[in-house]
């Protein structure tokens, strides 16, 4: 929206005291003007509250009990005074003009309208009065009306930015690019205004025309060398046309800026890393980096910058400088969410489980309403074998999300995994017992108690129901349809255990060298020794794939 066209509700309240008419003298006008000016709304009703009876034709009186109700934000109250105050001289613009704010403050457009139109008849003088009713207009999506109270405005005082900007913002929103851009046009041929100029630039830009963009860009820099729209345009006519040579030193000169928004730097520099050509990362690395080092040098602890930073180390091959950038933002600005999570982040892609860990902790210790790092503390301590790590997590985040059971039968579930590698079984069937006692459909824990029952080879009937619960609630999940086939085949069903294999594979079984292991088990067993060798080659591969992922 139009900065004139947003008038703050404060002007509404901020009554001049000499409104009143020529009718309304008088002690009570006088004194509640005082101790309007004072400051007193509660003293003004307090002064006008036998008003009624006193001095029933004061219509100052009622204007200044409405605009004190305004005040103390009785809006329905102030509604009844201030339509007294018109009735009784309906002549008094500013009395009206309270009147009309306050429909709009209730919410009730229609009247807004109807009241600025019927003042602007009687006053076509008051100018803001047109701004206004533009942006009812726009809000009661009647374009054409606002269009045509912008031709009032310039009829009334000329073209100005304020106006063309409105137009062109309109006919944008309704589709009319062509008559948009001609209204740019039309204002520039008459006046000039980097604003404007650069404008045009940016549509020209778009139009890929950048010669005649480069020429509007520097107009606009012709008539206010400082202006930052221009500059930017300018600067990204230079990248996007390959002058790389002019493209540097100007956008150098935006990211030493101390005037600029760090976060506004920050975004344009993120832009040209995740959007831009990974040939120009490659090719003219100097050159960015002369722009990072720029922006670091004049905004050394802005989050933003230090998190664009260090994205532009990483997607440039160089881990331990991003590493150390994201490191520098966690510590400068520990109570920031986005410096840890930026930072943990990058430790979790490069697999430095150990630093992730410890990074996590730091964060939880820093932001303690954001448990997520406890789940990601425990995560890099699952991927270093960890288990009593692991289990002295969950037991917290458990006690740092009581209430959620959902959480819980999720924490109860790992502690159980992870005293199963530990070798105590019958502990963590303890644990799975737990979880299924809260919630005894959990998928989780009934496949892996199956699982692990399994591998036991004891009490293969009490694995079988479990698993085949998981397998009819999520027929197609690998992991459930593996144990569930491998249960059978223990039993000696194989020719039963065949086709949720067969399922499995279509479902991601592929992936699981296990998976893959399991299944040509039961081939052979089938008697299908071509088809089974050839998955045993498969779960070979895969798990050498999977070790050397470790």
């Amino acid at each position: 929206m139009f900065k004139r066209f947003l008038i703050p509700i404060i002007c509404l309240l901020l009554a001049p005291t000499s409104v009143f008419s020529q009718t309304a003298s008088g002690d009570y006008a006088v004194d509640a003007a005082q101790l309007y000016d004072n400051g007193d709304y509660t003293g003004v009703i307090h002064l006008l509250r036998d008003i009624d009876s006193v001095a029933p034709s004061c219509d100052a009186a009622y204007y200044y009990l409405g605009l004190s109700c305004l005040r103390l934000q009785d809006v329905d109250l102030a509604e009844v005074y201030l339509k007294k105050a018109v009735a009784l001289d309906p002549s008094n613009y500013w009395y009206r003009y309270r009147l009309a704010r306050v429909y709009s403050m209730m919410g009730n457009t229609e009247l807004t309208v109807g009241m600025y139109e019927e003042l602007l008849e009687d006053f076509p003088k008051k100018n803001d009065l047109y701004y206004e009713l533009v942006n009812l207009y726009l809000y009661e999506k009647q374009p054409d009306k606002a269009l045509s109270t912008i031709d009032e405005i310039e009829n009334i005082a000329g073209k100005n930015e304020t106006t063309v900007m409105a137009r062109h913002s309109i006919l944008s929103q309704q589709g009319r690019n062509e008559e948009a851009y001609q209204a740019l046009v039309d204002y520039n041929n008459d006046f000039s205004s980097p604003q404007i100029l650069s404008m045009l630039g940016d549509y020209e830009m778009g139009m890929y025309e950048d010669s005649t963009a480069l020429a509007y860009y520097s107009e606009a820099l012709c008539l206010d060398e400082t202006y930052v729209p221009a500059k930017l345009g300018l600067a990204e006519t230079y990248r996007i046309t390959r002058q790389y040579s002019q493209f540097f030193p100007l956008a150098g000169e935006l990211m030493s800026d101390p005037e600029l928004l760090p976060s506004a730097k920050a975004d344009y520099l993120e832009a040209l890393v995740r959007n831009g050509d990974p040939r120009f990362l490659r090719n003219q690395r100097s050159g960015m980096d002369s722009l990072i080092a720029a922006t670091l040098s004049v905004h050394p602890t802005d989050t933003a910058v230090i998190q664009t930073a260090g994205l532009y180390y990483y997607a440039t091959g160089r881990t331990d400088e991003a590493v150390s950038q994201l490191r520098s933002g966690a510590e400068l600005n520990p109570q920031y969410f986005s410096s840890w999570a930026n930072y943990v982040s990058i430790l979790s892609e490069t697999k430095d489980w150990g630093t992730m860990e410890q990074a996590c902790l730091d964060a939880y210790a820093a932001l303690p309403d954001h448990p997520e790092f406890l789940d990601m503390a425990m995560s890099a301590q699952y991927y270093q074998e960890k288990w009593h790590g692991v289990i002295a997590t969950c037991e917290t985040l458990i006690k740092v999300r009581a209430g959620d059971d959902e959480a819980k039968v999720s924490y109860l579930t790992n502690i159980g995994d992870m005293y199963h590698n530990l070798g105590q079984s019958s502990t963590a069937y303890k644990y799975y017992d737990q979880v299924l006692k809260i919630d005894p459909a959990y998928n989780a824990a009934l496949n892996n108690y199956a699982y692990f029952l399994s591998l036991e080879g004891k009490s293969l009937n009490k694995a079988y129901k479990m698993s085949k619960t998981t397998v009819e609630t999520e027929p197609d999940n690998a992991t459930y349809l593996d144990t569930f086939g491998w249960i059978l085949h223990l039993m000696g069903k194989d020719l039963e255990a065949k086709p949720f294999f067969k399922h499995a594979m279509l479902y991601g079984g592929k992936d699981s060298s296990t998976v893959l292991e399991h299944y040509s088990i039961v081939l052979e067993a089938l008697g299908e020794t071509d088809l089974a060798r050839v998955y045993a080659n498969q779960a070979k591969a895969k798990a050498a794939e999977e070790a050397s992922q470790e």
